[in-house]
């Protein structure tokens, strides 16, 4: 499942439990539902949202303190009690600050309240991600170094790729993918800084000890962020870092892992606009 079905999910716990059954909410159980710790959980809502799990929380509570006071005579004490507050008075301190009006002046007068409405999550993102975490794996393959001098590199890799293909090498490594992963890889496996040069490689995950003319990476146990493309390859990965260069890796709320990033080319017509395609980012995630 990916993230944004969980934090739909999660929205939709929020509001039963503010709404329904009046309950405190259980942090365990977001955490169940998000599969991560809930501080990592806080991190990436924070990061899809621009606002924190806790303000989100406090504005939504305010939001229906305020439709309540308005709407019934409930009393304020009672109010305070029920959105999760230990006195009155920081009840009382949190809706003027959230409304700009105290309490009992939103219920005398003919005042606008603050709404800050429930969250509505956009599951038809363009690249949806998860975060995976995967065991060690085997990875075999051609590598080759590329220079980067005056951007080679962007023609150069696909060059790399046409070669594999027509040499027969993208064929053997097919039939070489007896591991627990399907498909093939292109990584980059070390860059040079000196020679403004990179190591890159094509490879699949495979258990075969007959390396032949192939090189041998084992990466180790890591959790992914799994972003996942459709269309036409080359065109749908290269949108897809442009999404993770512009928008997401920039900001991003995690840490790198000491680990190359990956894109991963499943079976299929890679020509089809439904061509399904992934970039793996190796994270370090907080427990």
């Amino acid at each position: 499942m990916d993230w944004n079905n969980k934090l739909t999910l999660i929205v939709d716990y929020v509001e039963n439990h503010l709404q329904r059954t009046e309950e405190e909410i259980d942090t365990d159980e977001i955490a169940k539902i998000a599969e991560c710790s809930f501080d990592f959980f806080q991190k990436v809502f924070s990061y899809m949202n621009k606002i924190s799990f806790s303000e989100y929380v406090r504005a939504r509570k305010l939001t229906l303190a305020g439709y309540e006071l308005k709407s019934s005579p409930i009393k304020i004490i009672d109010l305070a009690y029920k959105y999760g507050y230990d006195s009155p008075t920081s009840f009382t301190k949190a809706f003027s600050k959230f409304h700009g009006v105290s309490p009992t002046e939103a219920r005398e007068n003919q005042t606008s309240l603050v709404v800050y409405p429930k969250m509505k999550i956009n599951v038809n993102e363009k690249y949806s991600w998860s975060l995976q975490t995967k065991p060690s794996f085997r990875l075999i393959g051609k590598m080759t170094i590329i220079s980067c001098e005056n951007n080679q590199h962007f023609e150069k890799i696909p060059g790399f790729w046409s070669q594999c293909f027509r040499d027969g090498t993208f064929s053997k490594l097919l039939s070489l993918n007896d591991g627990s992963i399907n498909g093939v890889f292109g990584l980059t496996v070390d860059f040079d800084y000196e020679e403004n040069s990179l190591t890159y490689a094509i490879m699949t995950n495979s258990t075969t000890l007959n390396l032949d003319s192939f090189e041998e990476l084992i990466l180790p146990e890591h959790t992914w962020a799994v972003f996942d493309c459709y269309g036409a390859i080359p065109k749908a990965i290269q949108d897809g870092w442009r999404y993770l260069n512009e928008e997401w890796i920039i900001q991003y709320p995690f840490k790198h892992a000491e680990s190359p990033e990956l894109e991963w080319y499943g079976e299929g017509n890679t020509f089809s606009d439904s061509y399904h395609s992934q970039i793996w980012i190796p994270i370090l995630k907080d427990e």
